[in-house]
């Protein structure tokens, strides 16, 4: 069964052309070691009236926008597999440091879910 890792991130809004900067390198180091999707989204129409909007999730401070981002894997193994090369790939090791980010990596959401429908 097909695996996702999702997150869900704050990132300044004047941060954004170094986040797509890494976002474009991460995607395709994940491909390159065996992902099968990888997509990163920048927050559009947030305040939605049903549910918990992401904001109010978030949090974001003035002047970040919400980042929501995925990778797909063939299974939870396939991910652990995948992710453990990512981690040694020296593409990422500079992104990978402390304050490296364009965005607080603590105030990041992260998880690992199975895909429960596939449509």
């Amino acid at each position: 069964m097909a695996y996702v890792d999702g997150y869900v991130l704050p990132v300044p809004k004047k941060n954004l052309k170094e986040y797509r900067r890494i976002a474009s390198l991460a995607g395709k180091v994940w491909r390159d070691h065996g992902a099968i999707d990888y997509k990163e989204c920048v927050g559009e129409d947030l305040n939605t009236g049903m549910g918990m909007p992401f904001p109010k999730l978030v949090k974001p401070k003035r002047g970040e926008t919400i980042v929501f981002s995925f990778i797909v894997f063939k299974s939870r193994a396939h991910r652990d597999r995948v992710n453990a090369k990512v981690v040694k790939d020296p593409r990422l090791g500079k992104m990978m440091k402390p304050g490296a980010m364009p965005f607080d990596v603590k105030r990041m959401a992260y998880g690992g879910f199975t895909v429960l429908v596939d449509a």
